[in-house]
């Protein structure tokens, strides 16, 4: 149930701040609107506004939503009323409003992440685990437990770095981007520990075009130092039956010393009903114990699960920034996002993105439910992120999207006449059946996640 009230929250407010966005610069321009609705098909609910004479609806359909302004093109037109039919206005006047709603959607997002940097928020230290064998950071020569102060595009511009997410959000700009990250860290934990020091990591010869779990397996840091503690132990898991319990501090596994959490998580995974011998402190006392981990297939792989919490809590920091530098950082990341998901659109289009990273309404709506029941912060990130993805999407230049009519407007304006009707309505057709595509292909992909 939460997932659905989530979902029908997050997909409501963002098509009615997308739908605003052209109702209000079509009232700014003296364009009549008839019906300002959120959804589509049999209308639940409505109202008349006697101030403007606009319909206010709520639809049946919540995948969308539609301003219907007057216009010659549609219906007959009184002519004391064609000053204010959409057809008659100027070009720069149309661009405007169809502009609008995706724009509002980035302005929107830009708020969100604005009201997130503003408030005293809890996130997870810039702390490096150990990383990953055989990936670059590992060949780089990390060993984990670095704490990072700064990172940049060159080593004479680096900027400060507070959360490890900020860290991973510079590291997938860089490996999508094929560039070079400068990383200046602590040897330790704590940040008085060592003297700083300056490496890089070069993303020119990686072939890296999706921000996924396998990327960061490849570059090695997926999560945050988290020392290898146990959490809770589920009843008759491999792990209770071991005889391991909550607290206990993971110190080696056949014989190989364990530093941190994701260490410990890798060779569980990577042992499926492969005896191990593990040496856990418990209090005062050091342990011995025998766990062999259980088979389990999950995603299409083989993986070993002991049934059990694996890592401590990462050390935390509270983030909160001023006015002008929240926003600032909000400008900067929605910027960041929105190219980044135009890139990555481009290179499904090119084959080098695989087209299993489209997601449709099932995934959006999972998501929408893990991040509310995760709380008002994560919930806020994710309205922000998707409101992006729904303006970038609507600028894209496919006819019967916004970015559609602007590039006939494109055309109108560098011709001097707009499109011919017969070429508008089999470019309207095309994007139907594109868009129609691009659909099934994401409910295809949703079901597929689903599945499992």
């Amino acid at each position: 149930m939460q997932t659905i009230v989530a979902f029908l929250v997050a997909i409501g407010l963002l098509v009615a701040v997308h739908e605003w966005g052209h109702y209000i610069v079509a009232r700014a321009c003296g364009v009549k609107v008839l019906r300002f609705s959120i959804g589509f098909g049999p209308k639940l609910w409505s109202r008349v506004s006697s101030h403007s004479g606009t319909e206010f609806a709520v639809s049946l359909i919540p995948l969308g939503g539609y301003v219907k302004m007057l216009d010659e093109r549609e219906a007959e037109v009184d002519a004391v009323d064609r000053h204010r039919a959409f057809n008659t206005q100027s070009l720069s006047r149309r661009s405007a409003i169809v502009a609008a709603g995706p724009l509002v959607n980035l302005a929107f997002a830009v708020l969100l992440y604005s009201l997130l940097n503003w408030q005293a928020t809890p996130a997870a230290a810039p702390v490096l685990p150990v990383p990953v064998t055989g990936s670059q950071a590992e060949m780089g020569g990390w060993t984990g437990g670095e704490r990072v102060l700064r990172v940049g595009a060159s080593p004479d511009a680096l900027e400060p770095v507070q959360t490890f997410d900020e860290f991973r959000w510079q590291l997938t700009s860089a490996a999508l981007g094929q560039s070079t990250l400068y990383i200046e860290t602590v040897p330790g934990q704590e940040k008085t520990s060592g003297s700083p020091v300056v490496r890089s990591l070069s993303f020119a010869q990686t072939s890296t075009n999706a921000a996924d779990a396998s990327m960061f397996q490849r570059i090695g840091w997926v999560s945050p130092f988290s020392k290898p503690v146990l959490g809770d132990v589920a009843p008759d898991s491999r792990a209770a039956l071991a005889g391991l319990q909550s607290n206990d501090l993971v110190t080696s596994v056949n014989g190989a010393s364990i530093a941190d959490a994701s260490t410990l998580r890798a060779m569980i995974r990577s042992s499926p009903e492969k005896p191990m011998e593990w040496v856990v402190v418990r209090g005062s006392e050091s342990l011995r114990l025998s766990v062999t981990p259980a088979f389990d297939r999950s995603g299409g792989q083989t993986i070993g699960r002991v049934g059990a919490f694996v890592g401590s809590i990462p050390e935390m920091v509270e983030v909160q920034y001023g006015l002008f530098e929240g926003i600032w950082r909000a400008v900067r990341k929605t910027g960041d996002i929105a190219w980044m998901s135009l890139t990555t659109m481009g290179q499904m289009l090119t084959g080098q993105v695989s087209l299993t990273n489209l997601n449709g309404p099932l995934a959006i709506a999972d998501y929408a439910g893990k991040s509310a029941a995760l709380g008002f912060v994560s919930f806020v990130g994710f309205l922000a992120l998707v409101s992006i993805s729904l303006g970038v999407l609507n600028l894209l230049p496919l006819p019967v999207l916004d970015g559609g009519h602007l590039m006939y407007y494109l055309w109108e304006g560098v011709t001097g006449r707009p499109v011919p009707e017969k070429w508008w309505e089999r470019l309207q057709r095309l994007g139907i059946a594109l868009l129609l595509v691009m659909m099934s292909v994401a409910l295809y992909n949703d079901i597929q996640h689903i599945l499992g």
